[in-house]
């Protein structure tokens, strides 16, 4: 593989605001408002509790984050590939996806359809997913095709209204997706923008990503999997021990080796996700991965979703350390330059 070298005037060329990623990053908030404002197509003709919820498809995880510490009911994210056989009558299955759901999402949900179920899809208009879920139980909540997280947002709204979870201000998480793309703006310069920042900070590197909290823990997957995209780099989002085995195993980095060798190897750079936003009992686990990267010479790098005591809900945090991850991915390929085959 042909190494990819950083150039970070790349990031402050003229043309930059013109990159569609860009583009597509800054609407993150306009998506979730237009996802969250869709009126549904059908209604829920229950107002009965029901005995459990299932949640399926993309960001399910999310979903299952935020509401399971306040659903009065038992809530599971289902991975599939079949619907699980308690599901019937007395339950809601809940549905996210885009126009590529997978096969197993569409026939589950079309089963649960058959075992008169209620059903929420969250899906684009047209999708394979909003014609399997048809039905006189069904409520169809038009989503965008390709923001999973709006979709998510969207649904945990109108969860909160049916009183299955807390109330999330759509309004509130779409302002700290804008409040992201004025920090990351690419009309920023370096120094006064955490998407390069950070992007010049992984520059040379393979991250390796901690989530502090448990939704910061989601964000870190999600971040990842964006890094590799990016870069074409192993990025690897673990639980601390996972890390700390990777940092172990890490040689000490000698300070005199030319990283400009052809032949140099890549190191790790440890990201760090909302470490200041722990519980007491994690606190120490974060400064034990600090300080295990610092002993072998691994770059330390933060995300953080803003000062604990603003008072931030958990989505509005979740969606500012996302959306700074992806700036920064997106920052990280643009400086690294096209993949030479």
């Amino acid at each position: 593989m042909i190494r990819r070298w950083f150039d970070d005037s790349r990031l402050e060329a003229d043309d930059l605001a013109d990159e569609e990623s860009l583009w597509w990053l800054a609407s993150a908030g306009a998506r979730i408002r237009r996802a969250a404002l869709s009126e549904p197509a059908g209604r829920l003709t229950r107002a009965d509790r029901p005995r459990g919820v299932l949640v399926l498809g993309a960001e399910a995880r999310l979903v299952r984050a935020v509401l399971e510490p306040a659903c009065p009911v038992p809530f599971m994210a289902w991975p599939g590939p079949a619907l699980p056989a308690w599901v019937g009558p007395l339950d809601l299955v809940v549905a996210l996806g885009s126009h590529d759901a997978p096969a197993w999402e569409v026939r589950g949900l079309a089963e649960a359809v058959r075992r008169g179920a209620t059903v929420i899809a969250a899906a684009p208009d047209e999708s394979a997913l909003a014609a399997a879920s048809a039905g006189p139980l069904t409520t169809h909540l038009p989503t965008p095709p390709d923001d999973p997280m709006a979709a998510a947002i969207a649904v945990l709204a109108l969860l909160g209204q049916l009183e299955l979870g807390p109330k999330v201000d759509v309004e509130l998480a779409a302002s700290a997706a804008d409040a992201v793309a004025v920090r990351c703006s690419p009309a920023r310069p370096l120094g006064d923008n955490p998407g390069k920042d950070l992007a010049v900070g992984l520059a040379d590197s393979f991250p390796l990503v901690w989530g502090g909290t448990t939704l910061a823990g989601r964000a870190s997957r999600r971040i990842a999997e964006t890094l590799r995209r990016a870069s074409g780099r192993l990025a690897l989002a673990a639980d601390a021990e996972e890390l700390e085995a990777v940092l172990l195993d890490t040689p000490r980095r000698d300070v005199f080796t030319d990283p400009f060798e052809q032949d140099a190897e890549i190191g790790p750079a440890l990201l760090l996700l909302d470490a200041d936003q722990v519980p007491e009992p994690m606190t120490e686990t974060a400064r034990r991965l600090a300080r295990l990267a610092d002993c072998v010479g691994v770059r330390v790098c933060h995300i953080s979703s803003g000062m604990a005591e603003l008072g931030a809900s958990d989505v509005e945090r979740y969606v500012t350390l996302l959306l700074q991850g992806r700036y920064a991915a997106t920052y990280l390929g643009i400086g690294l330059g096209p993949a030479q085959g």
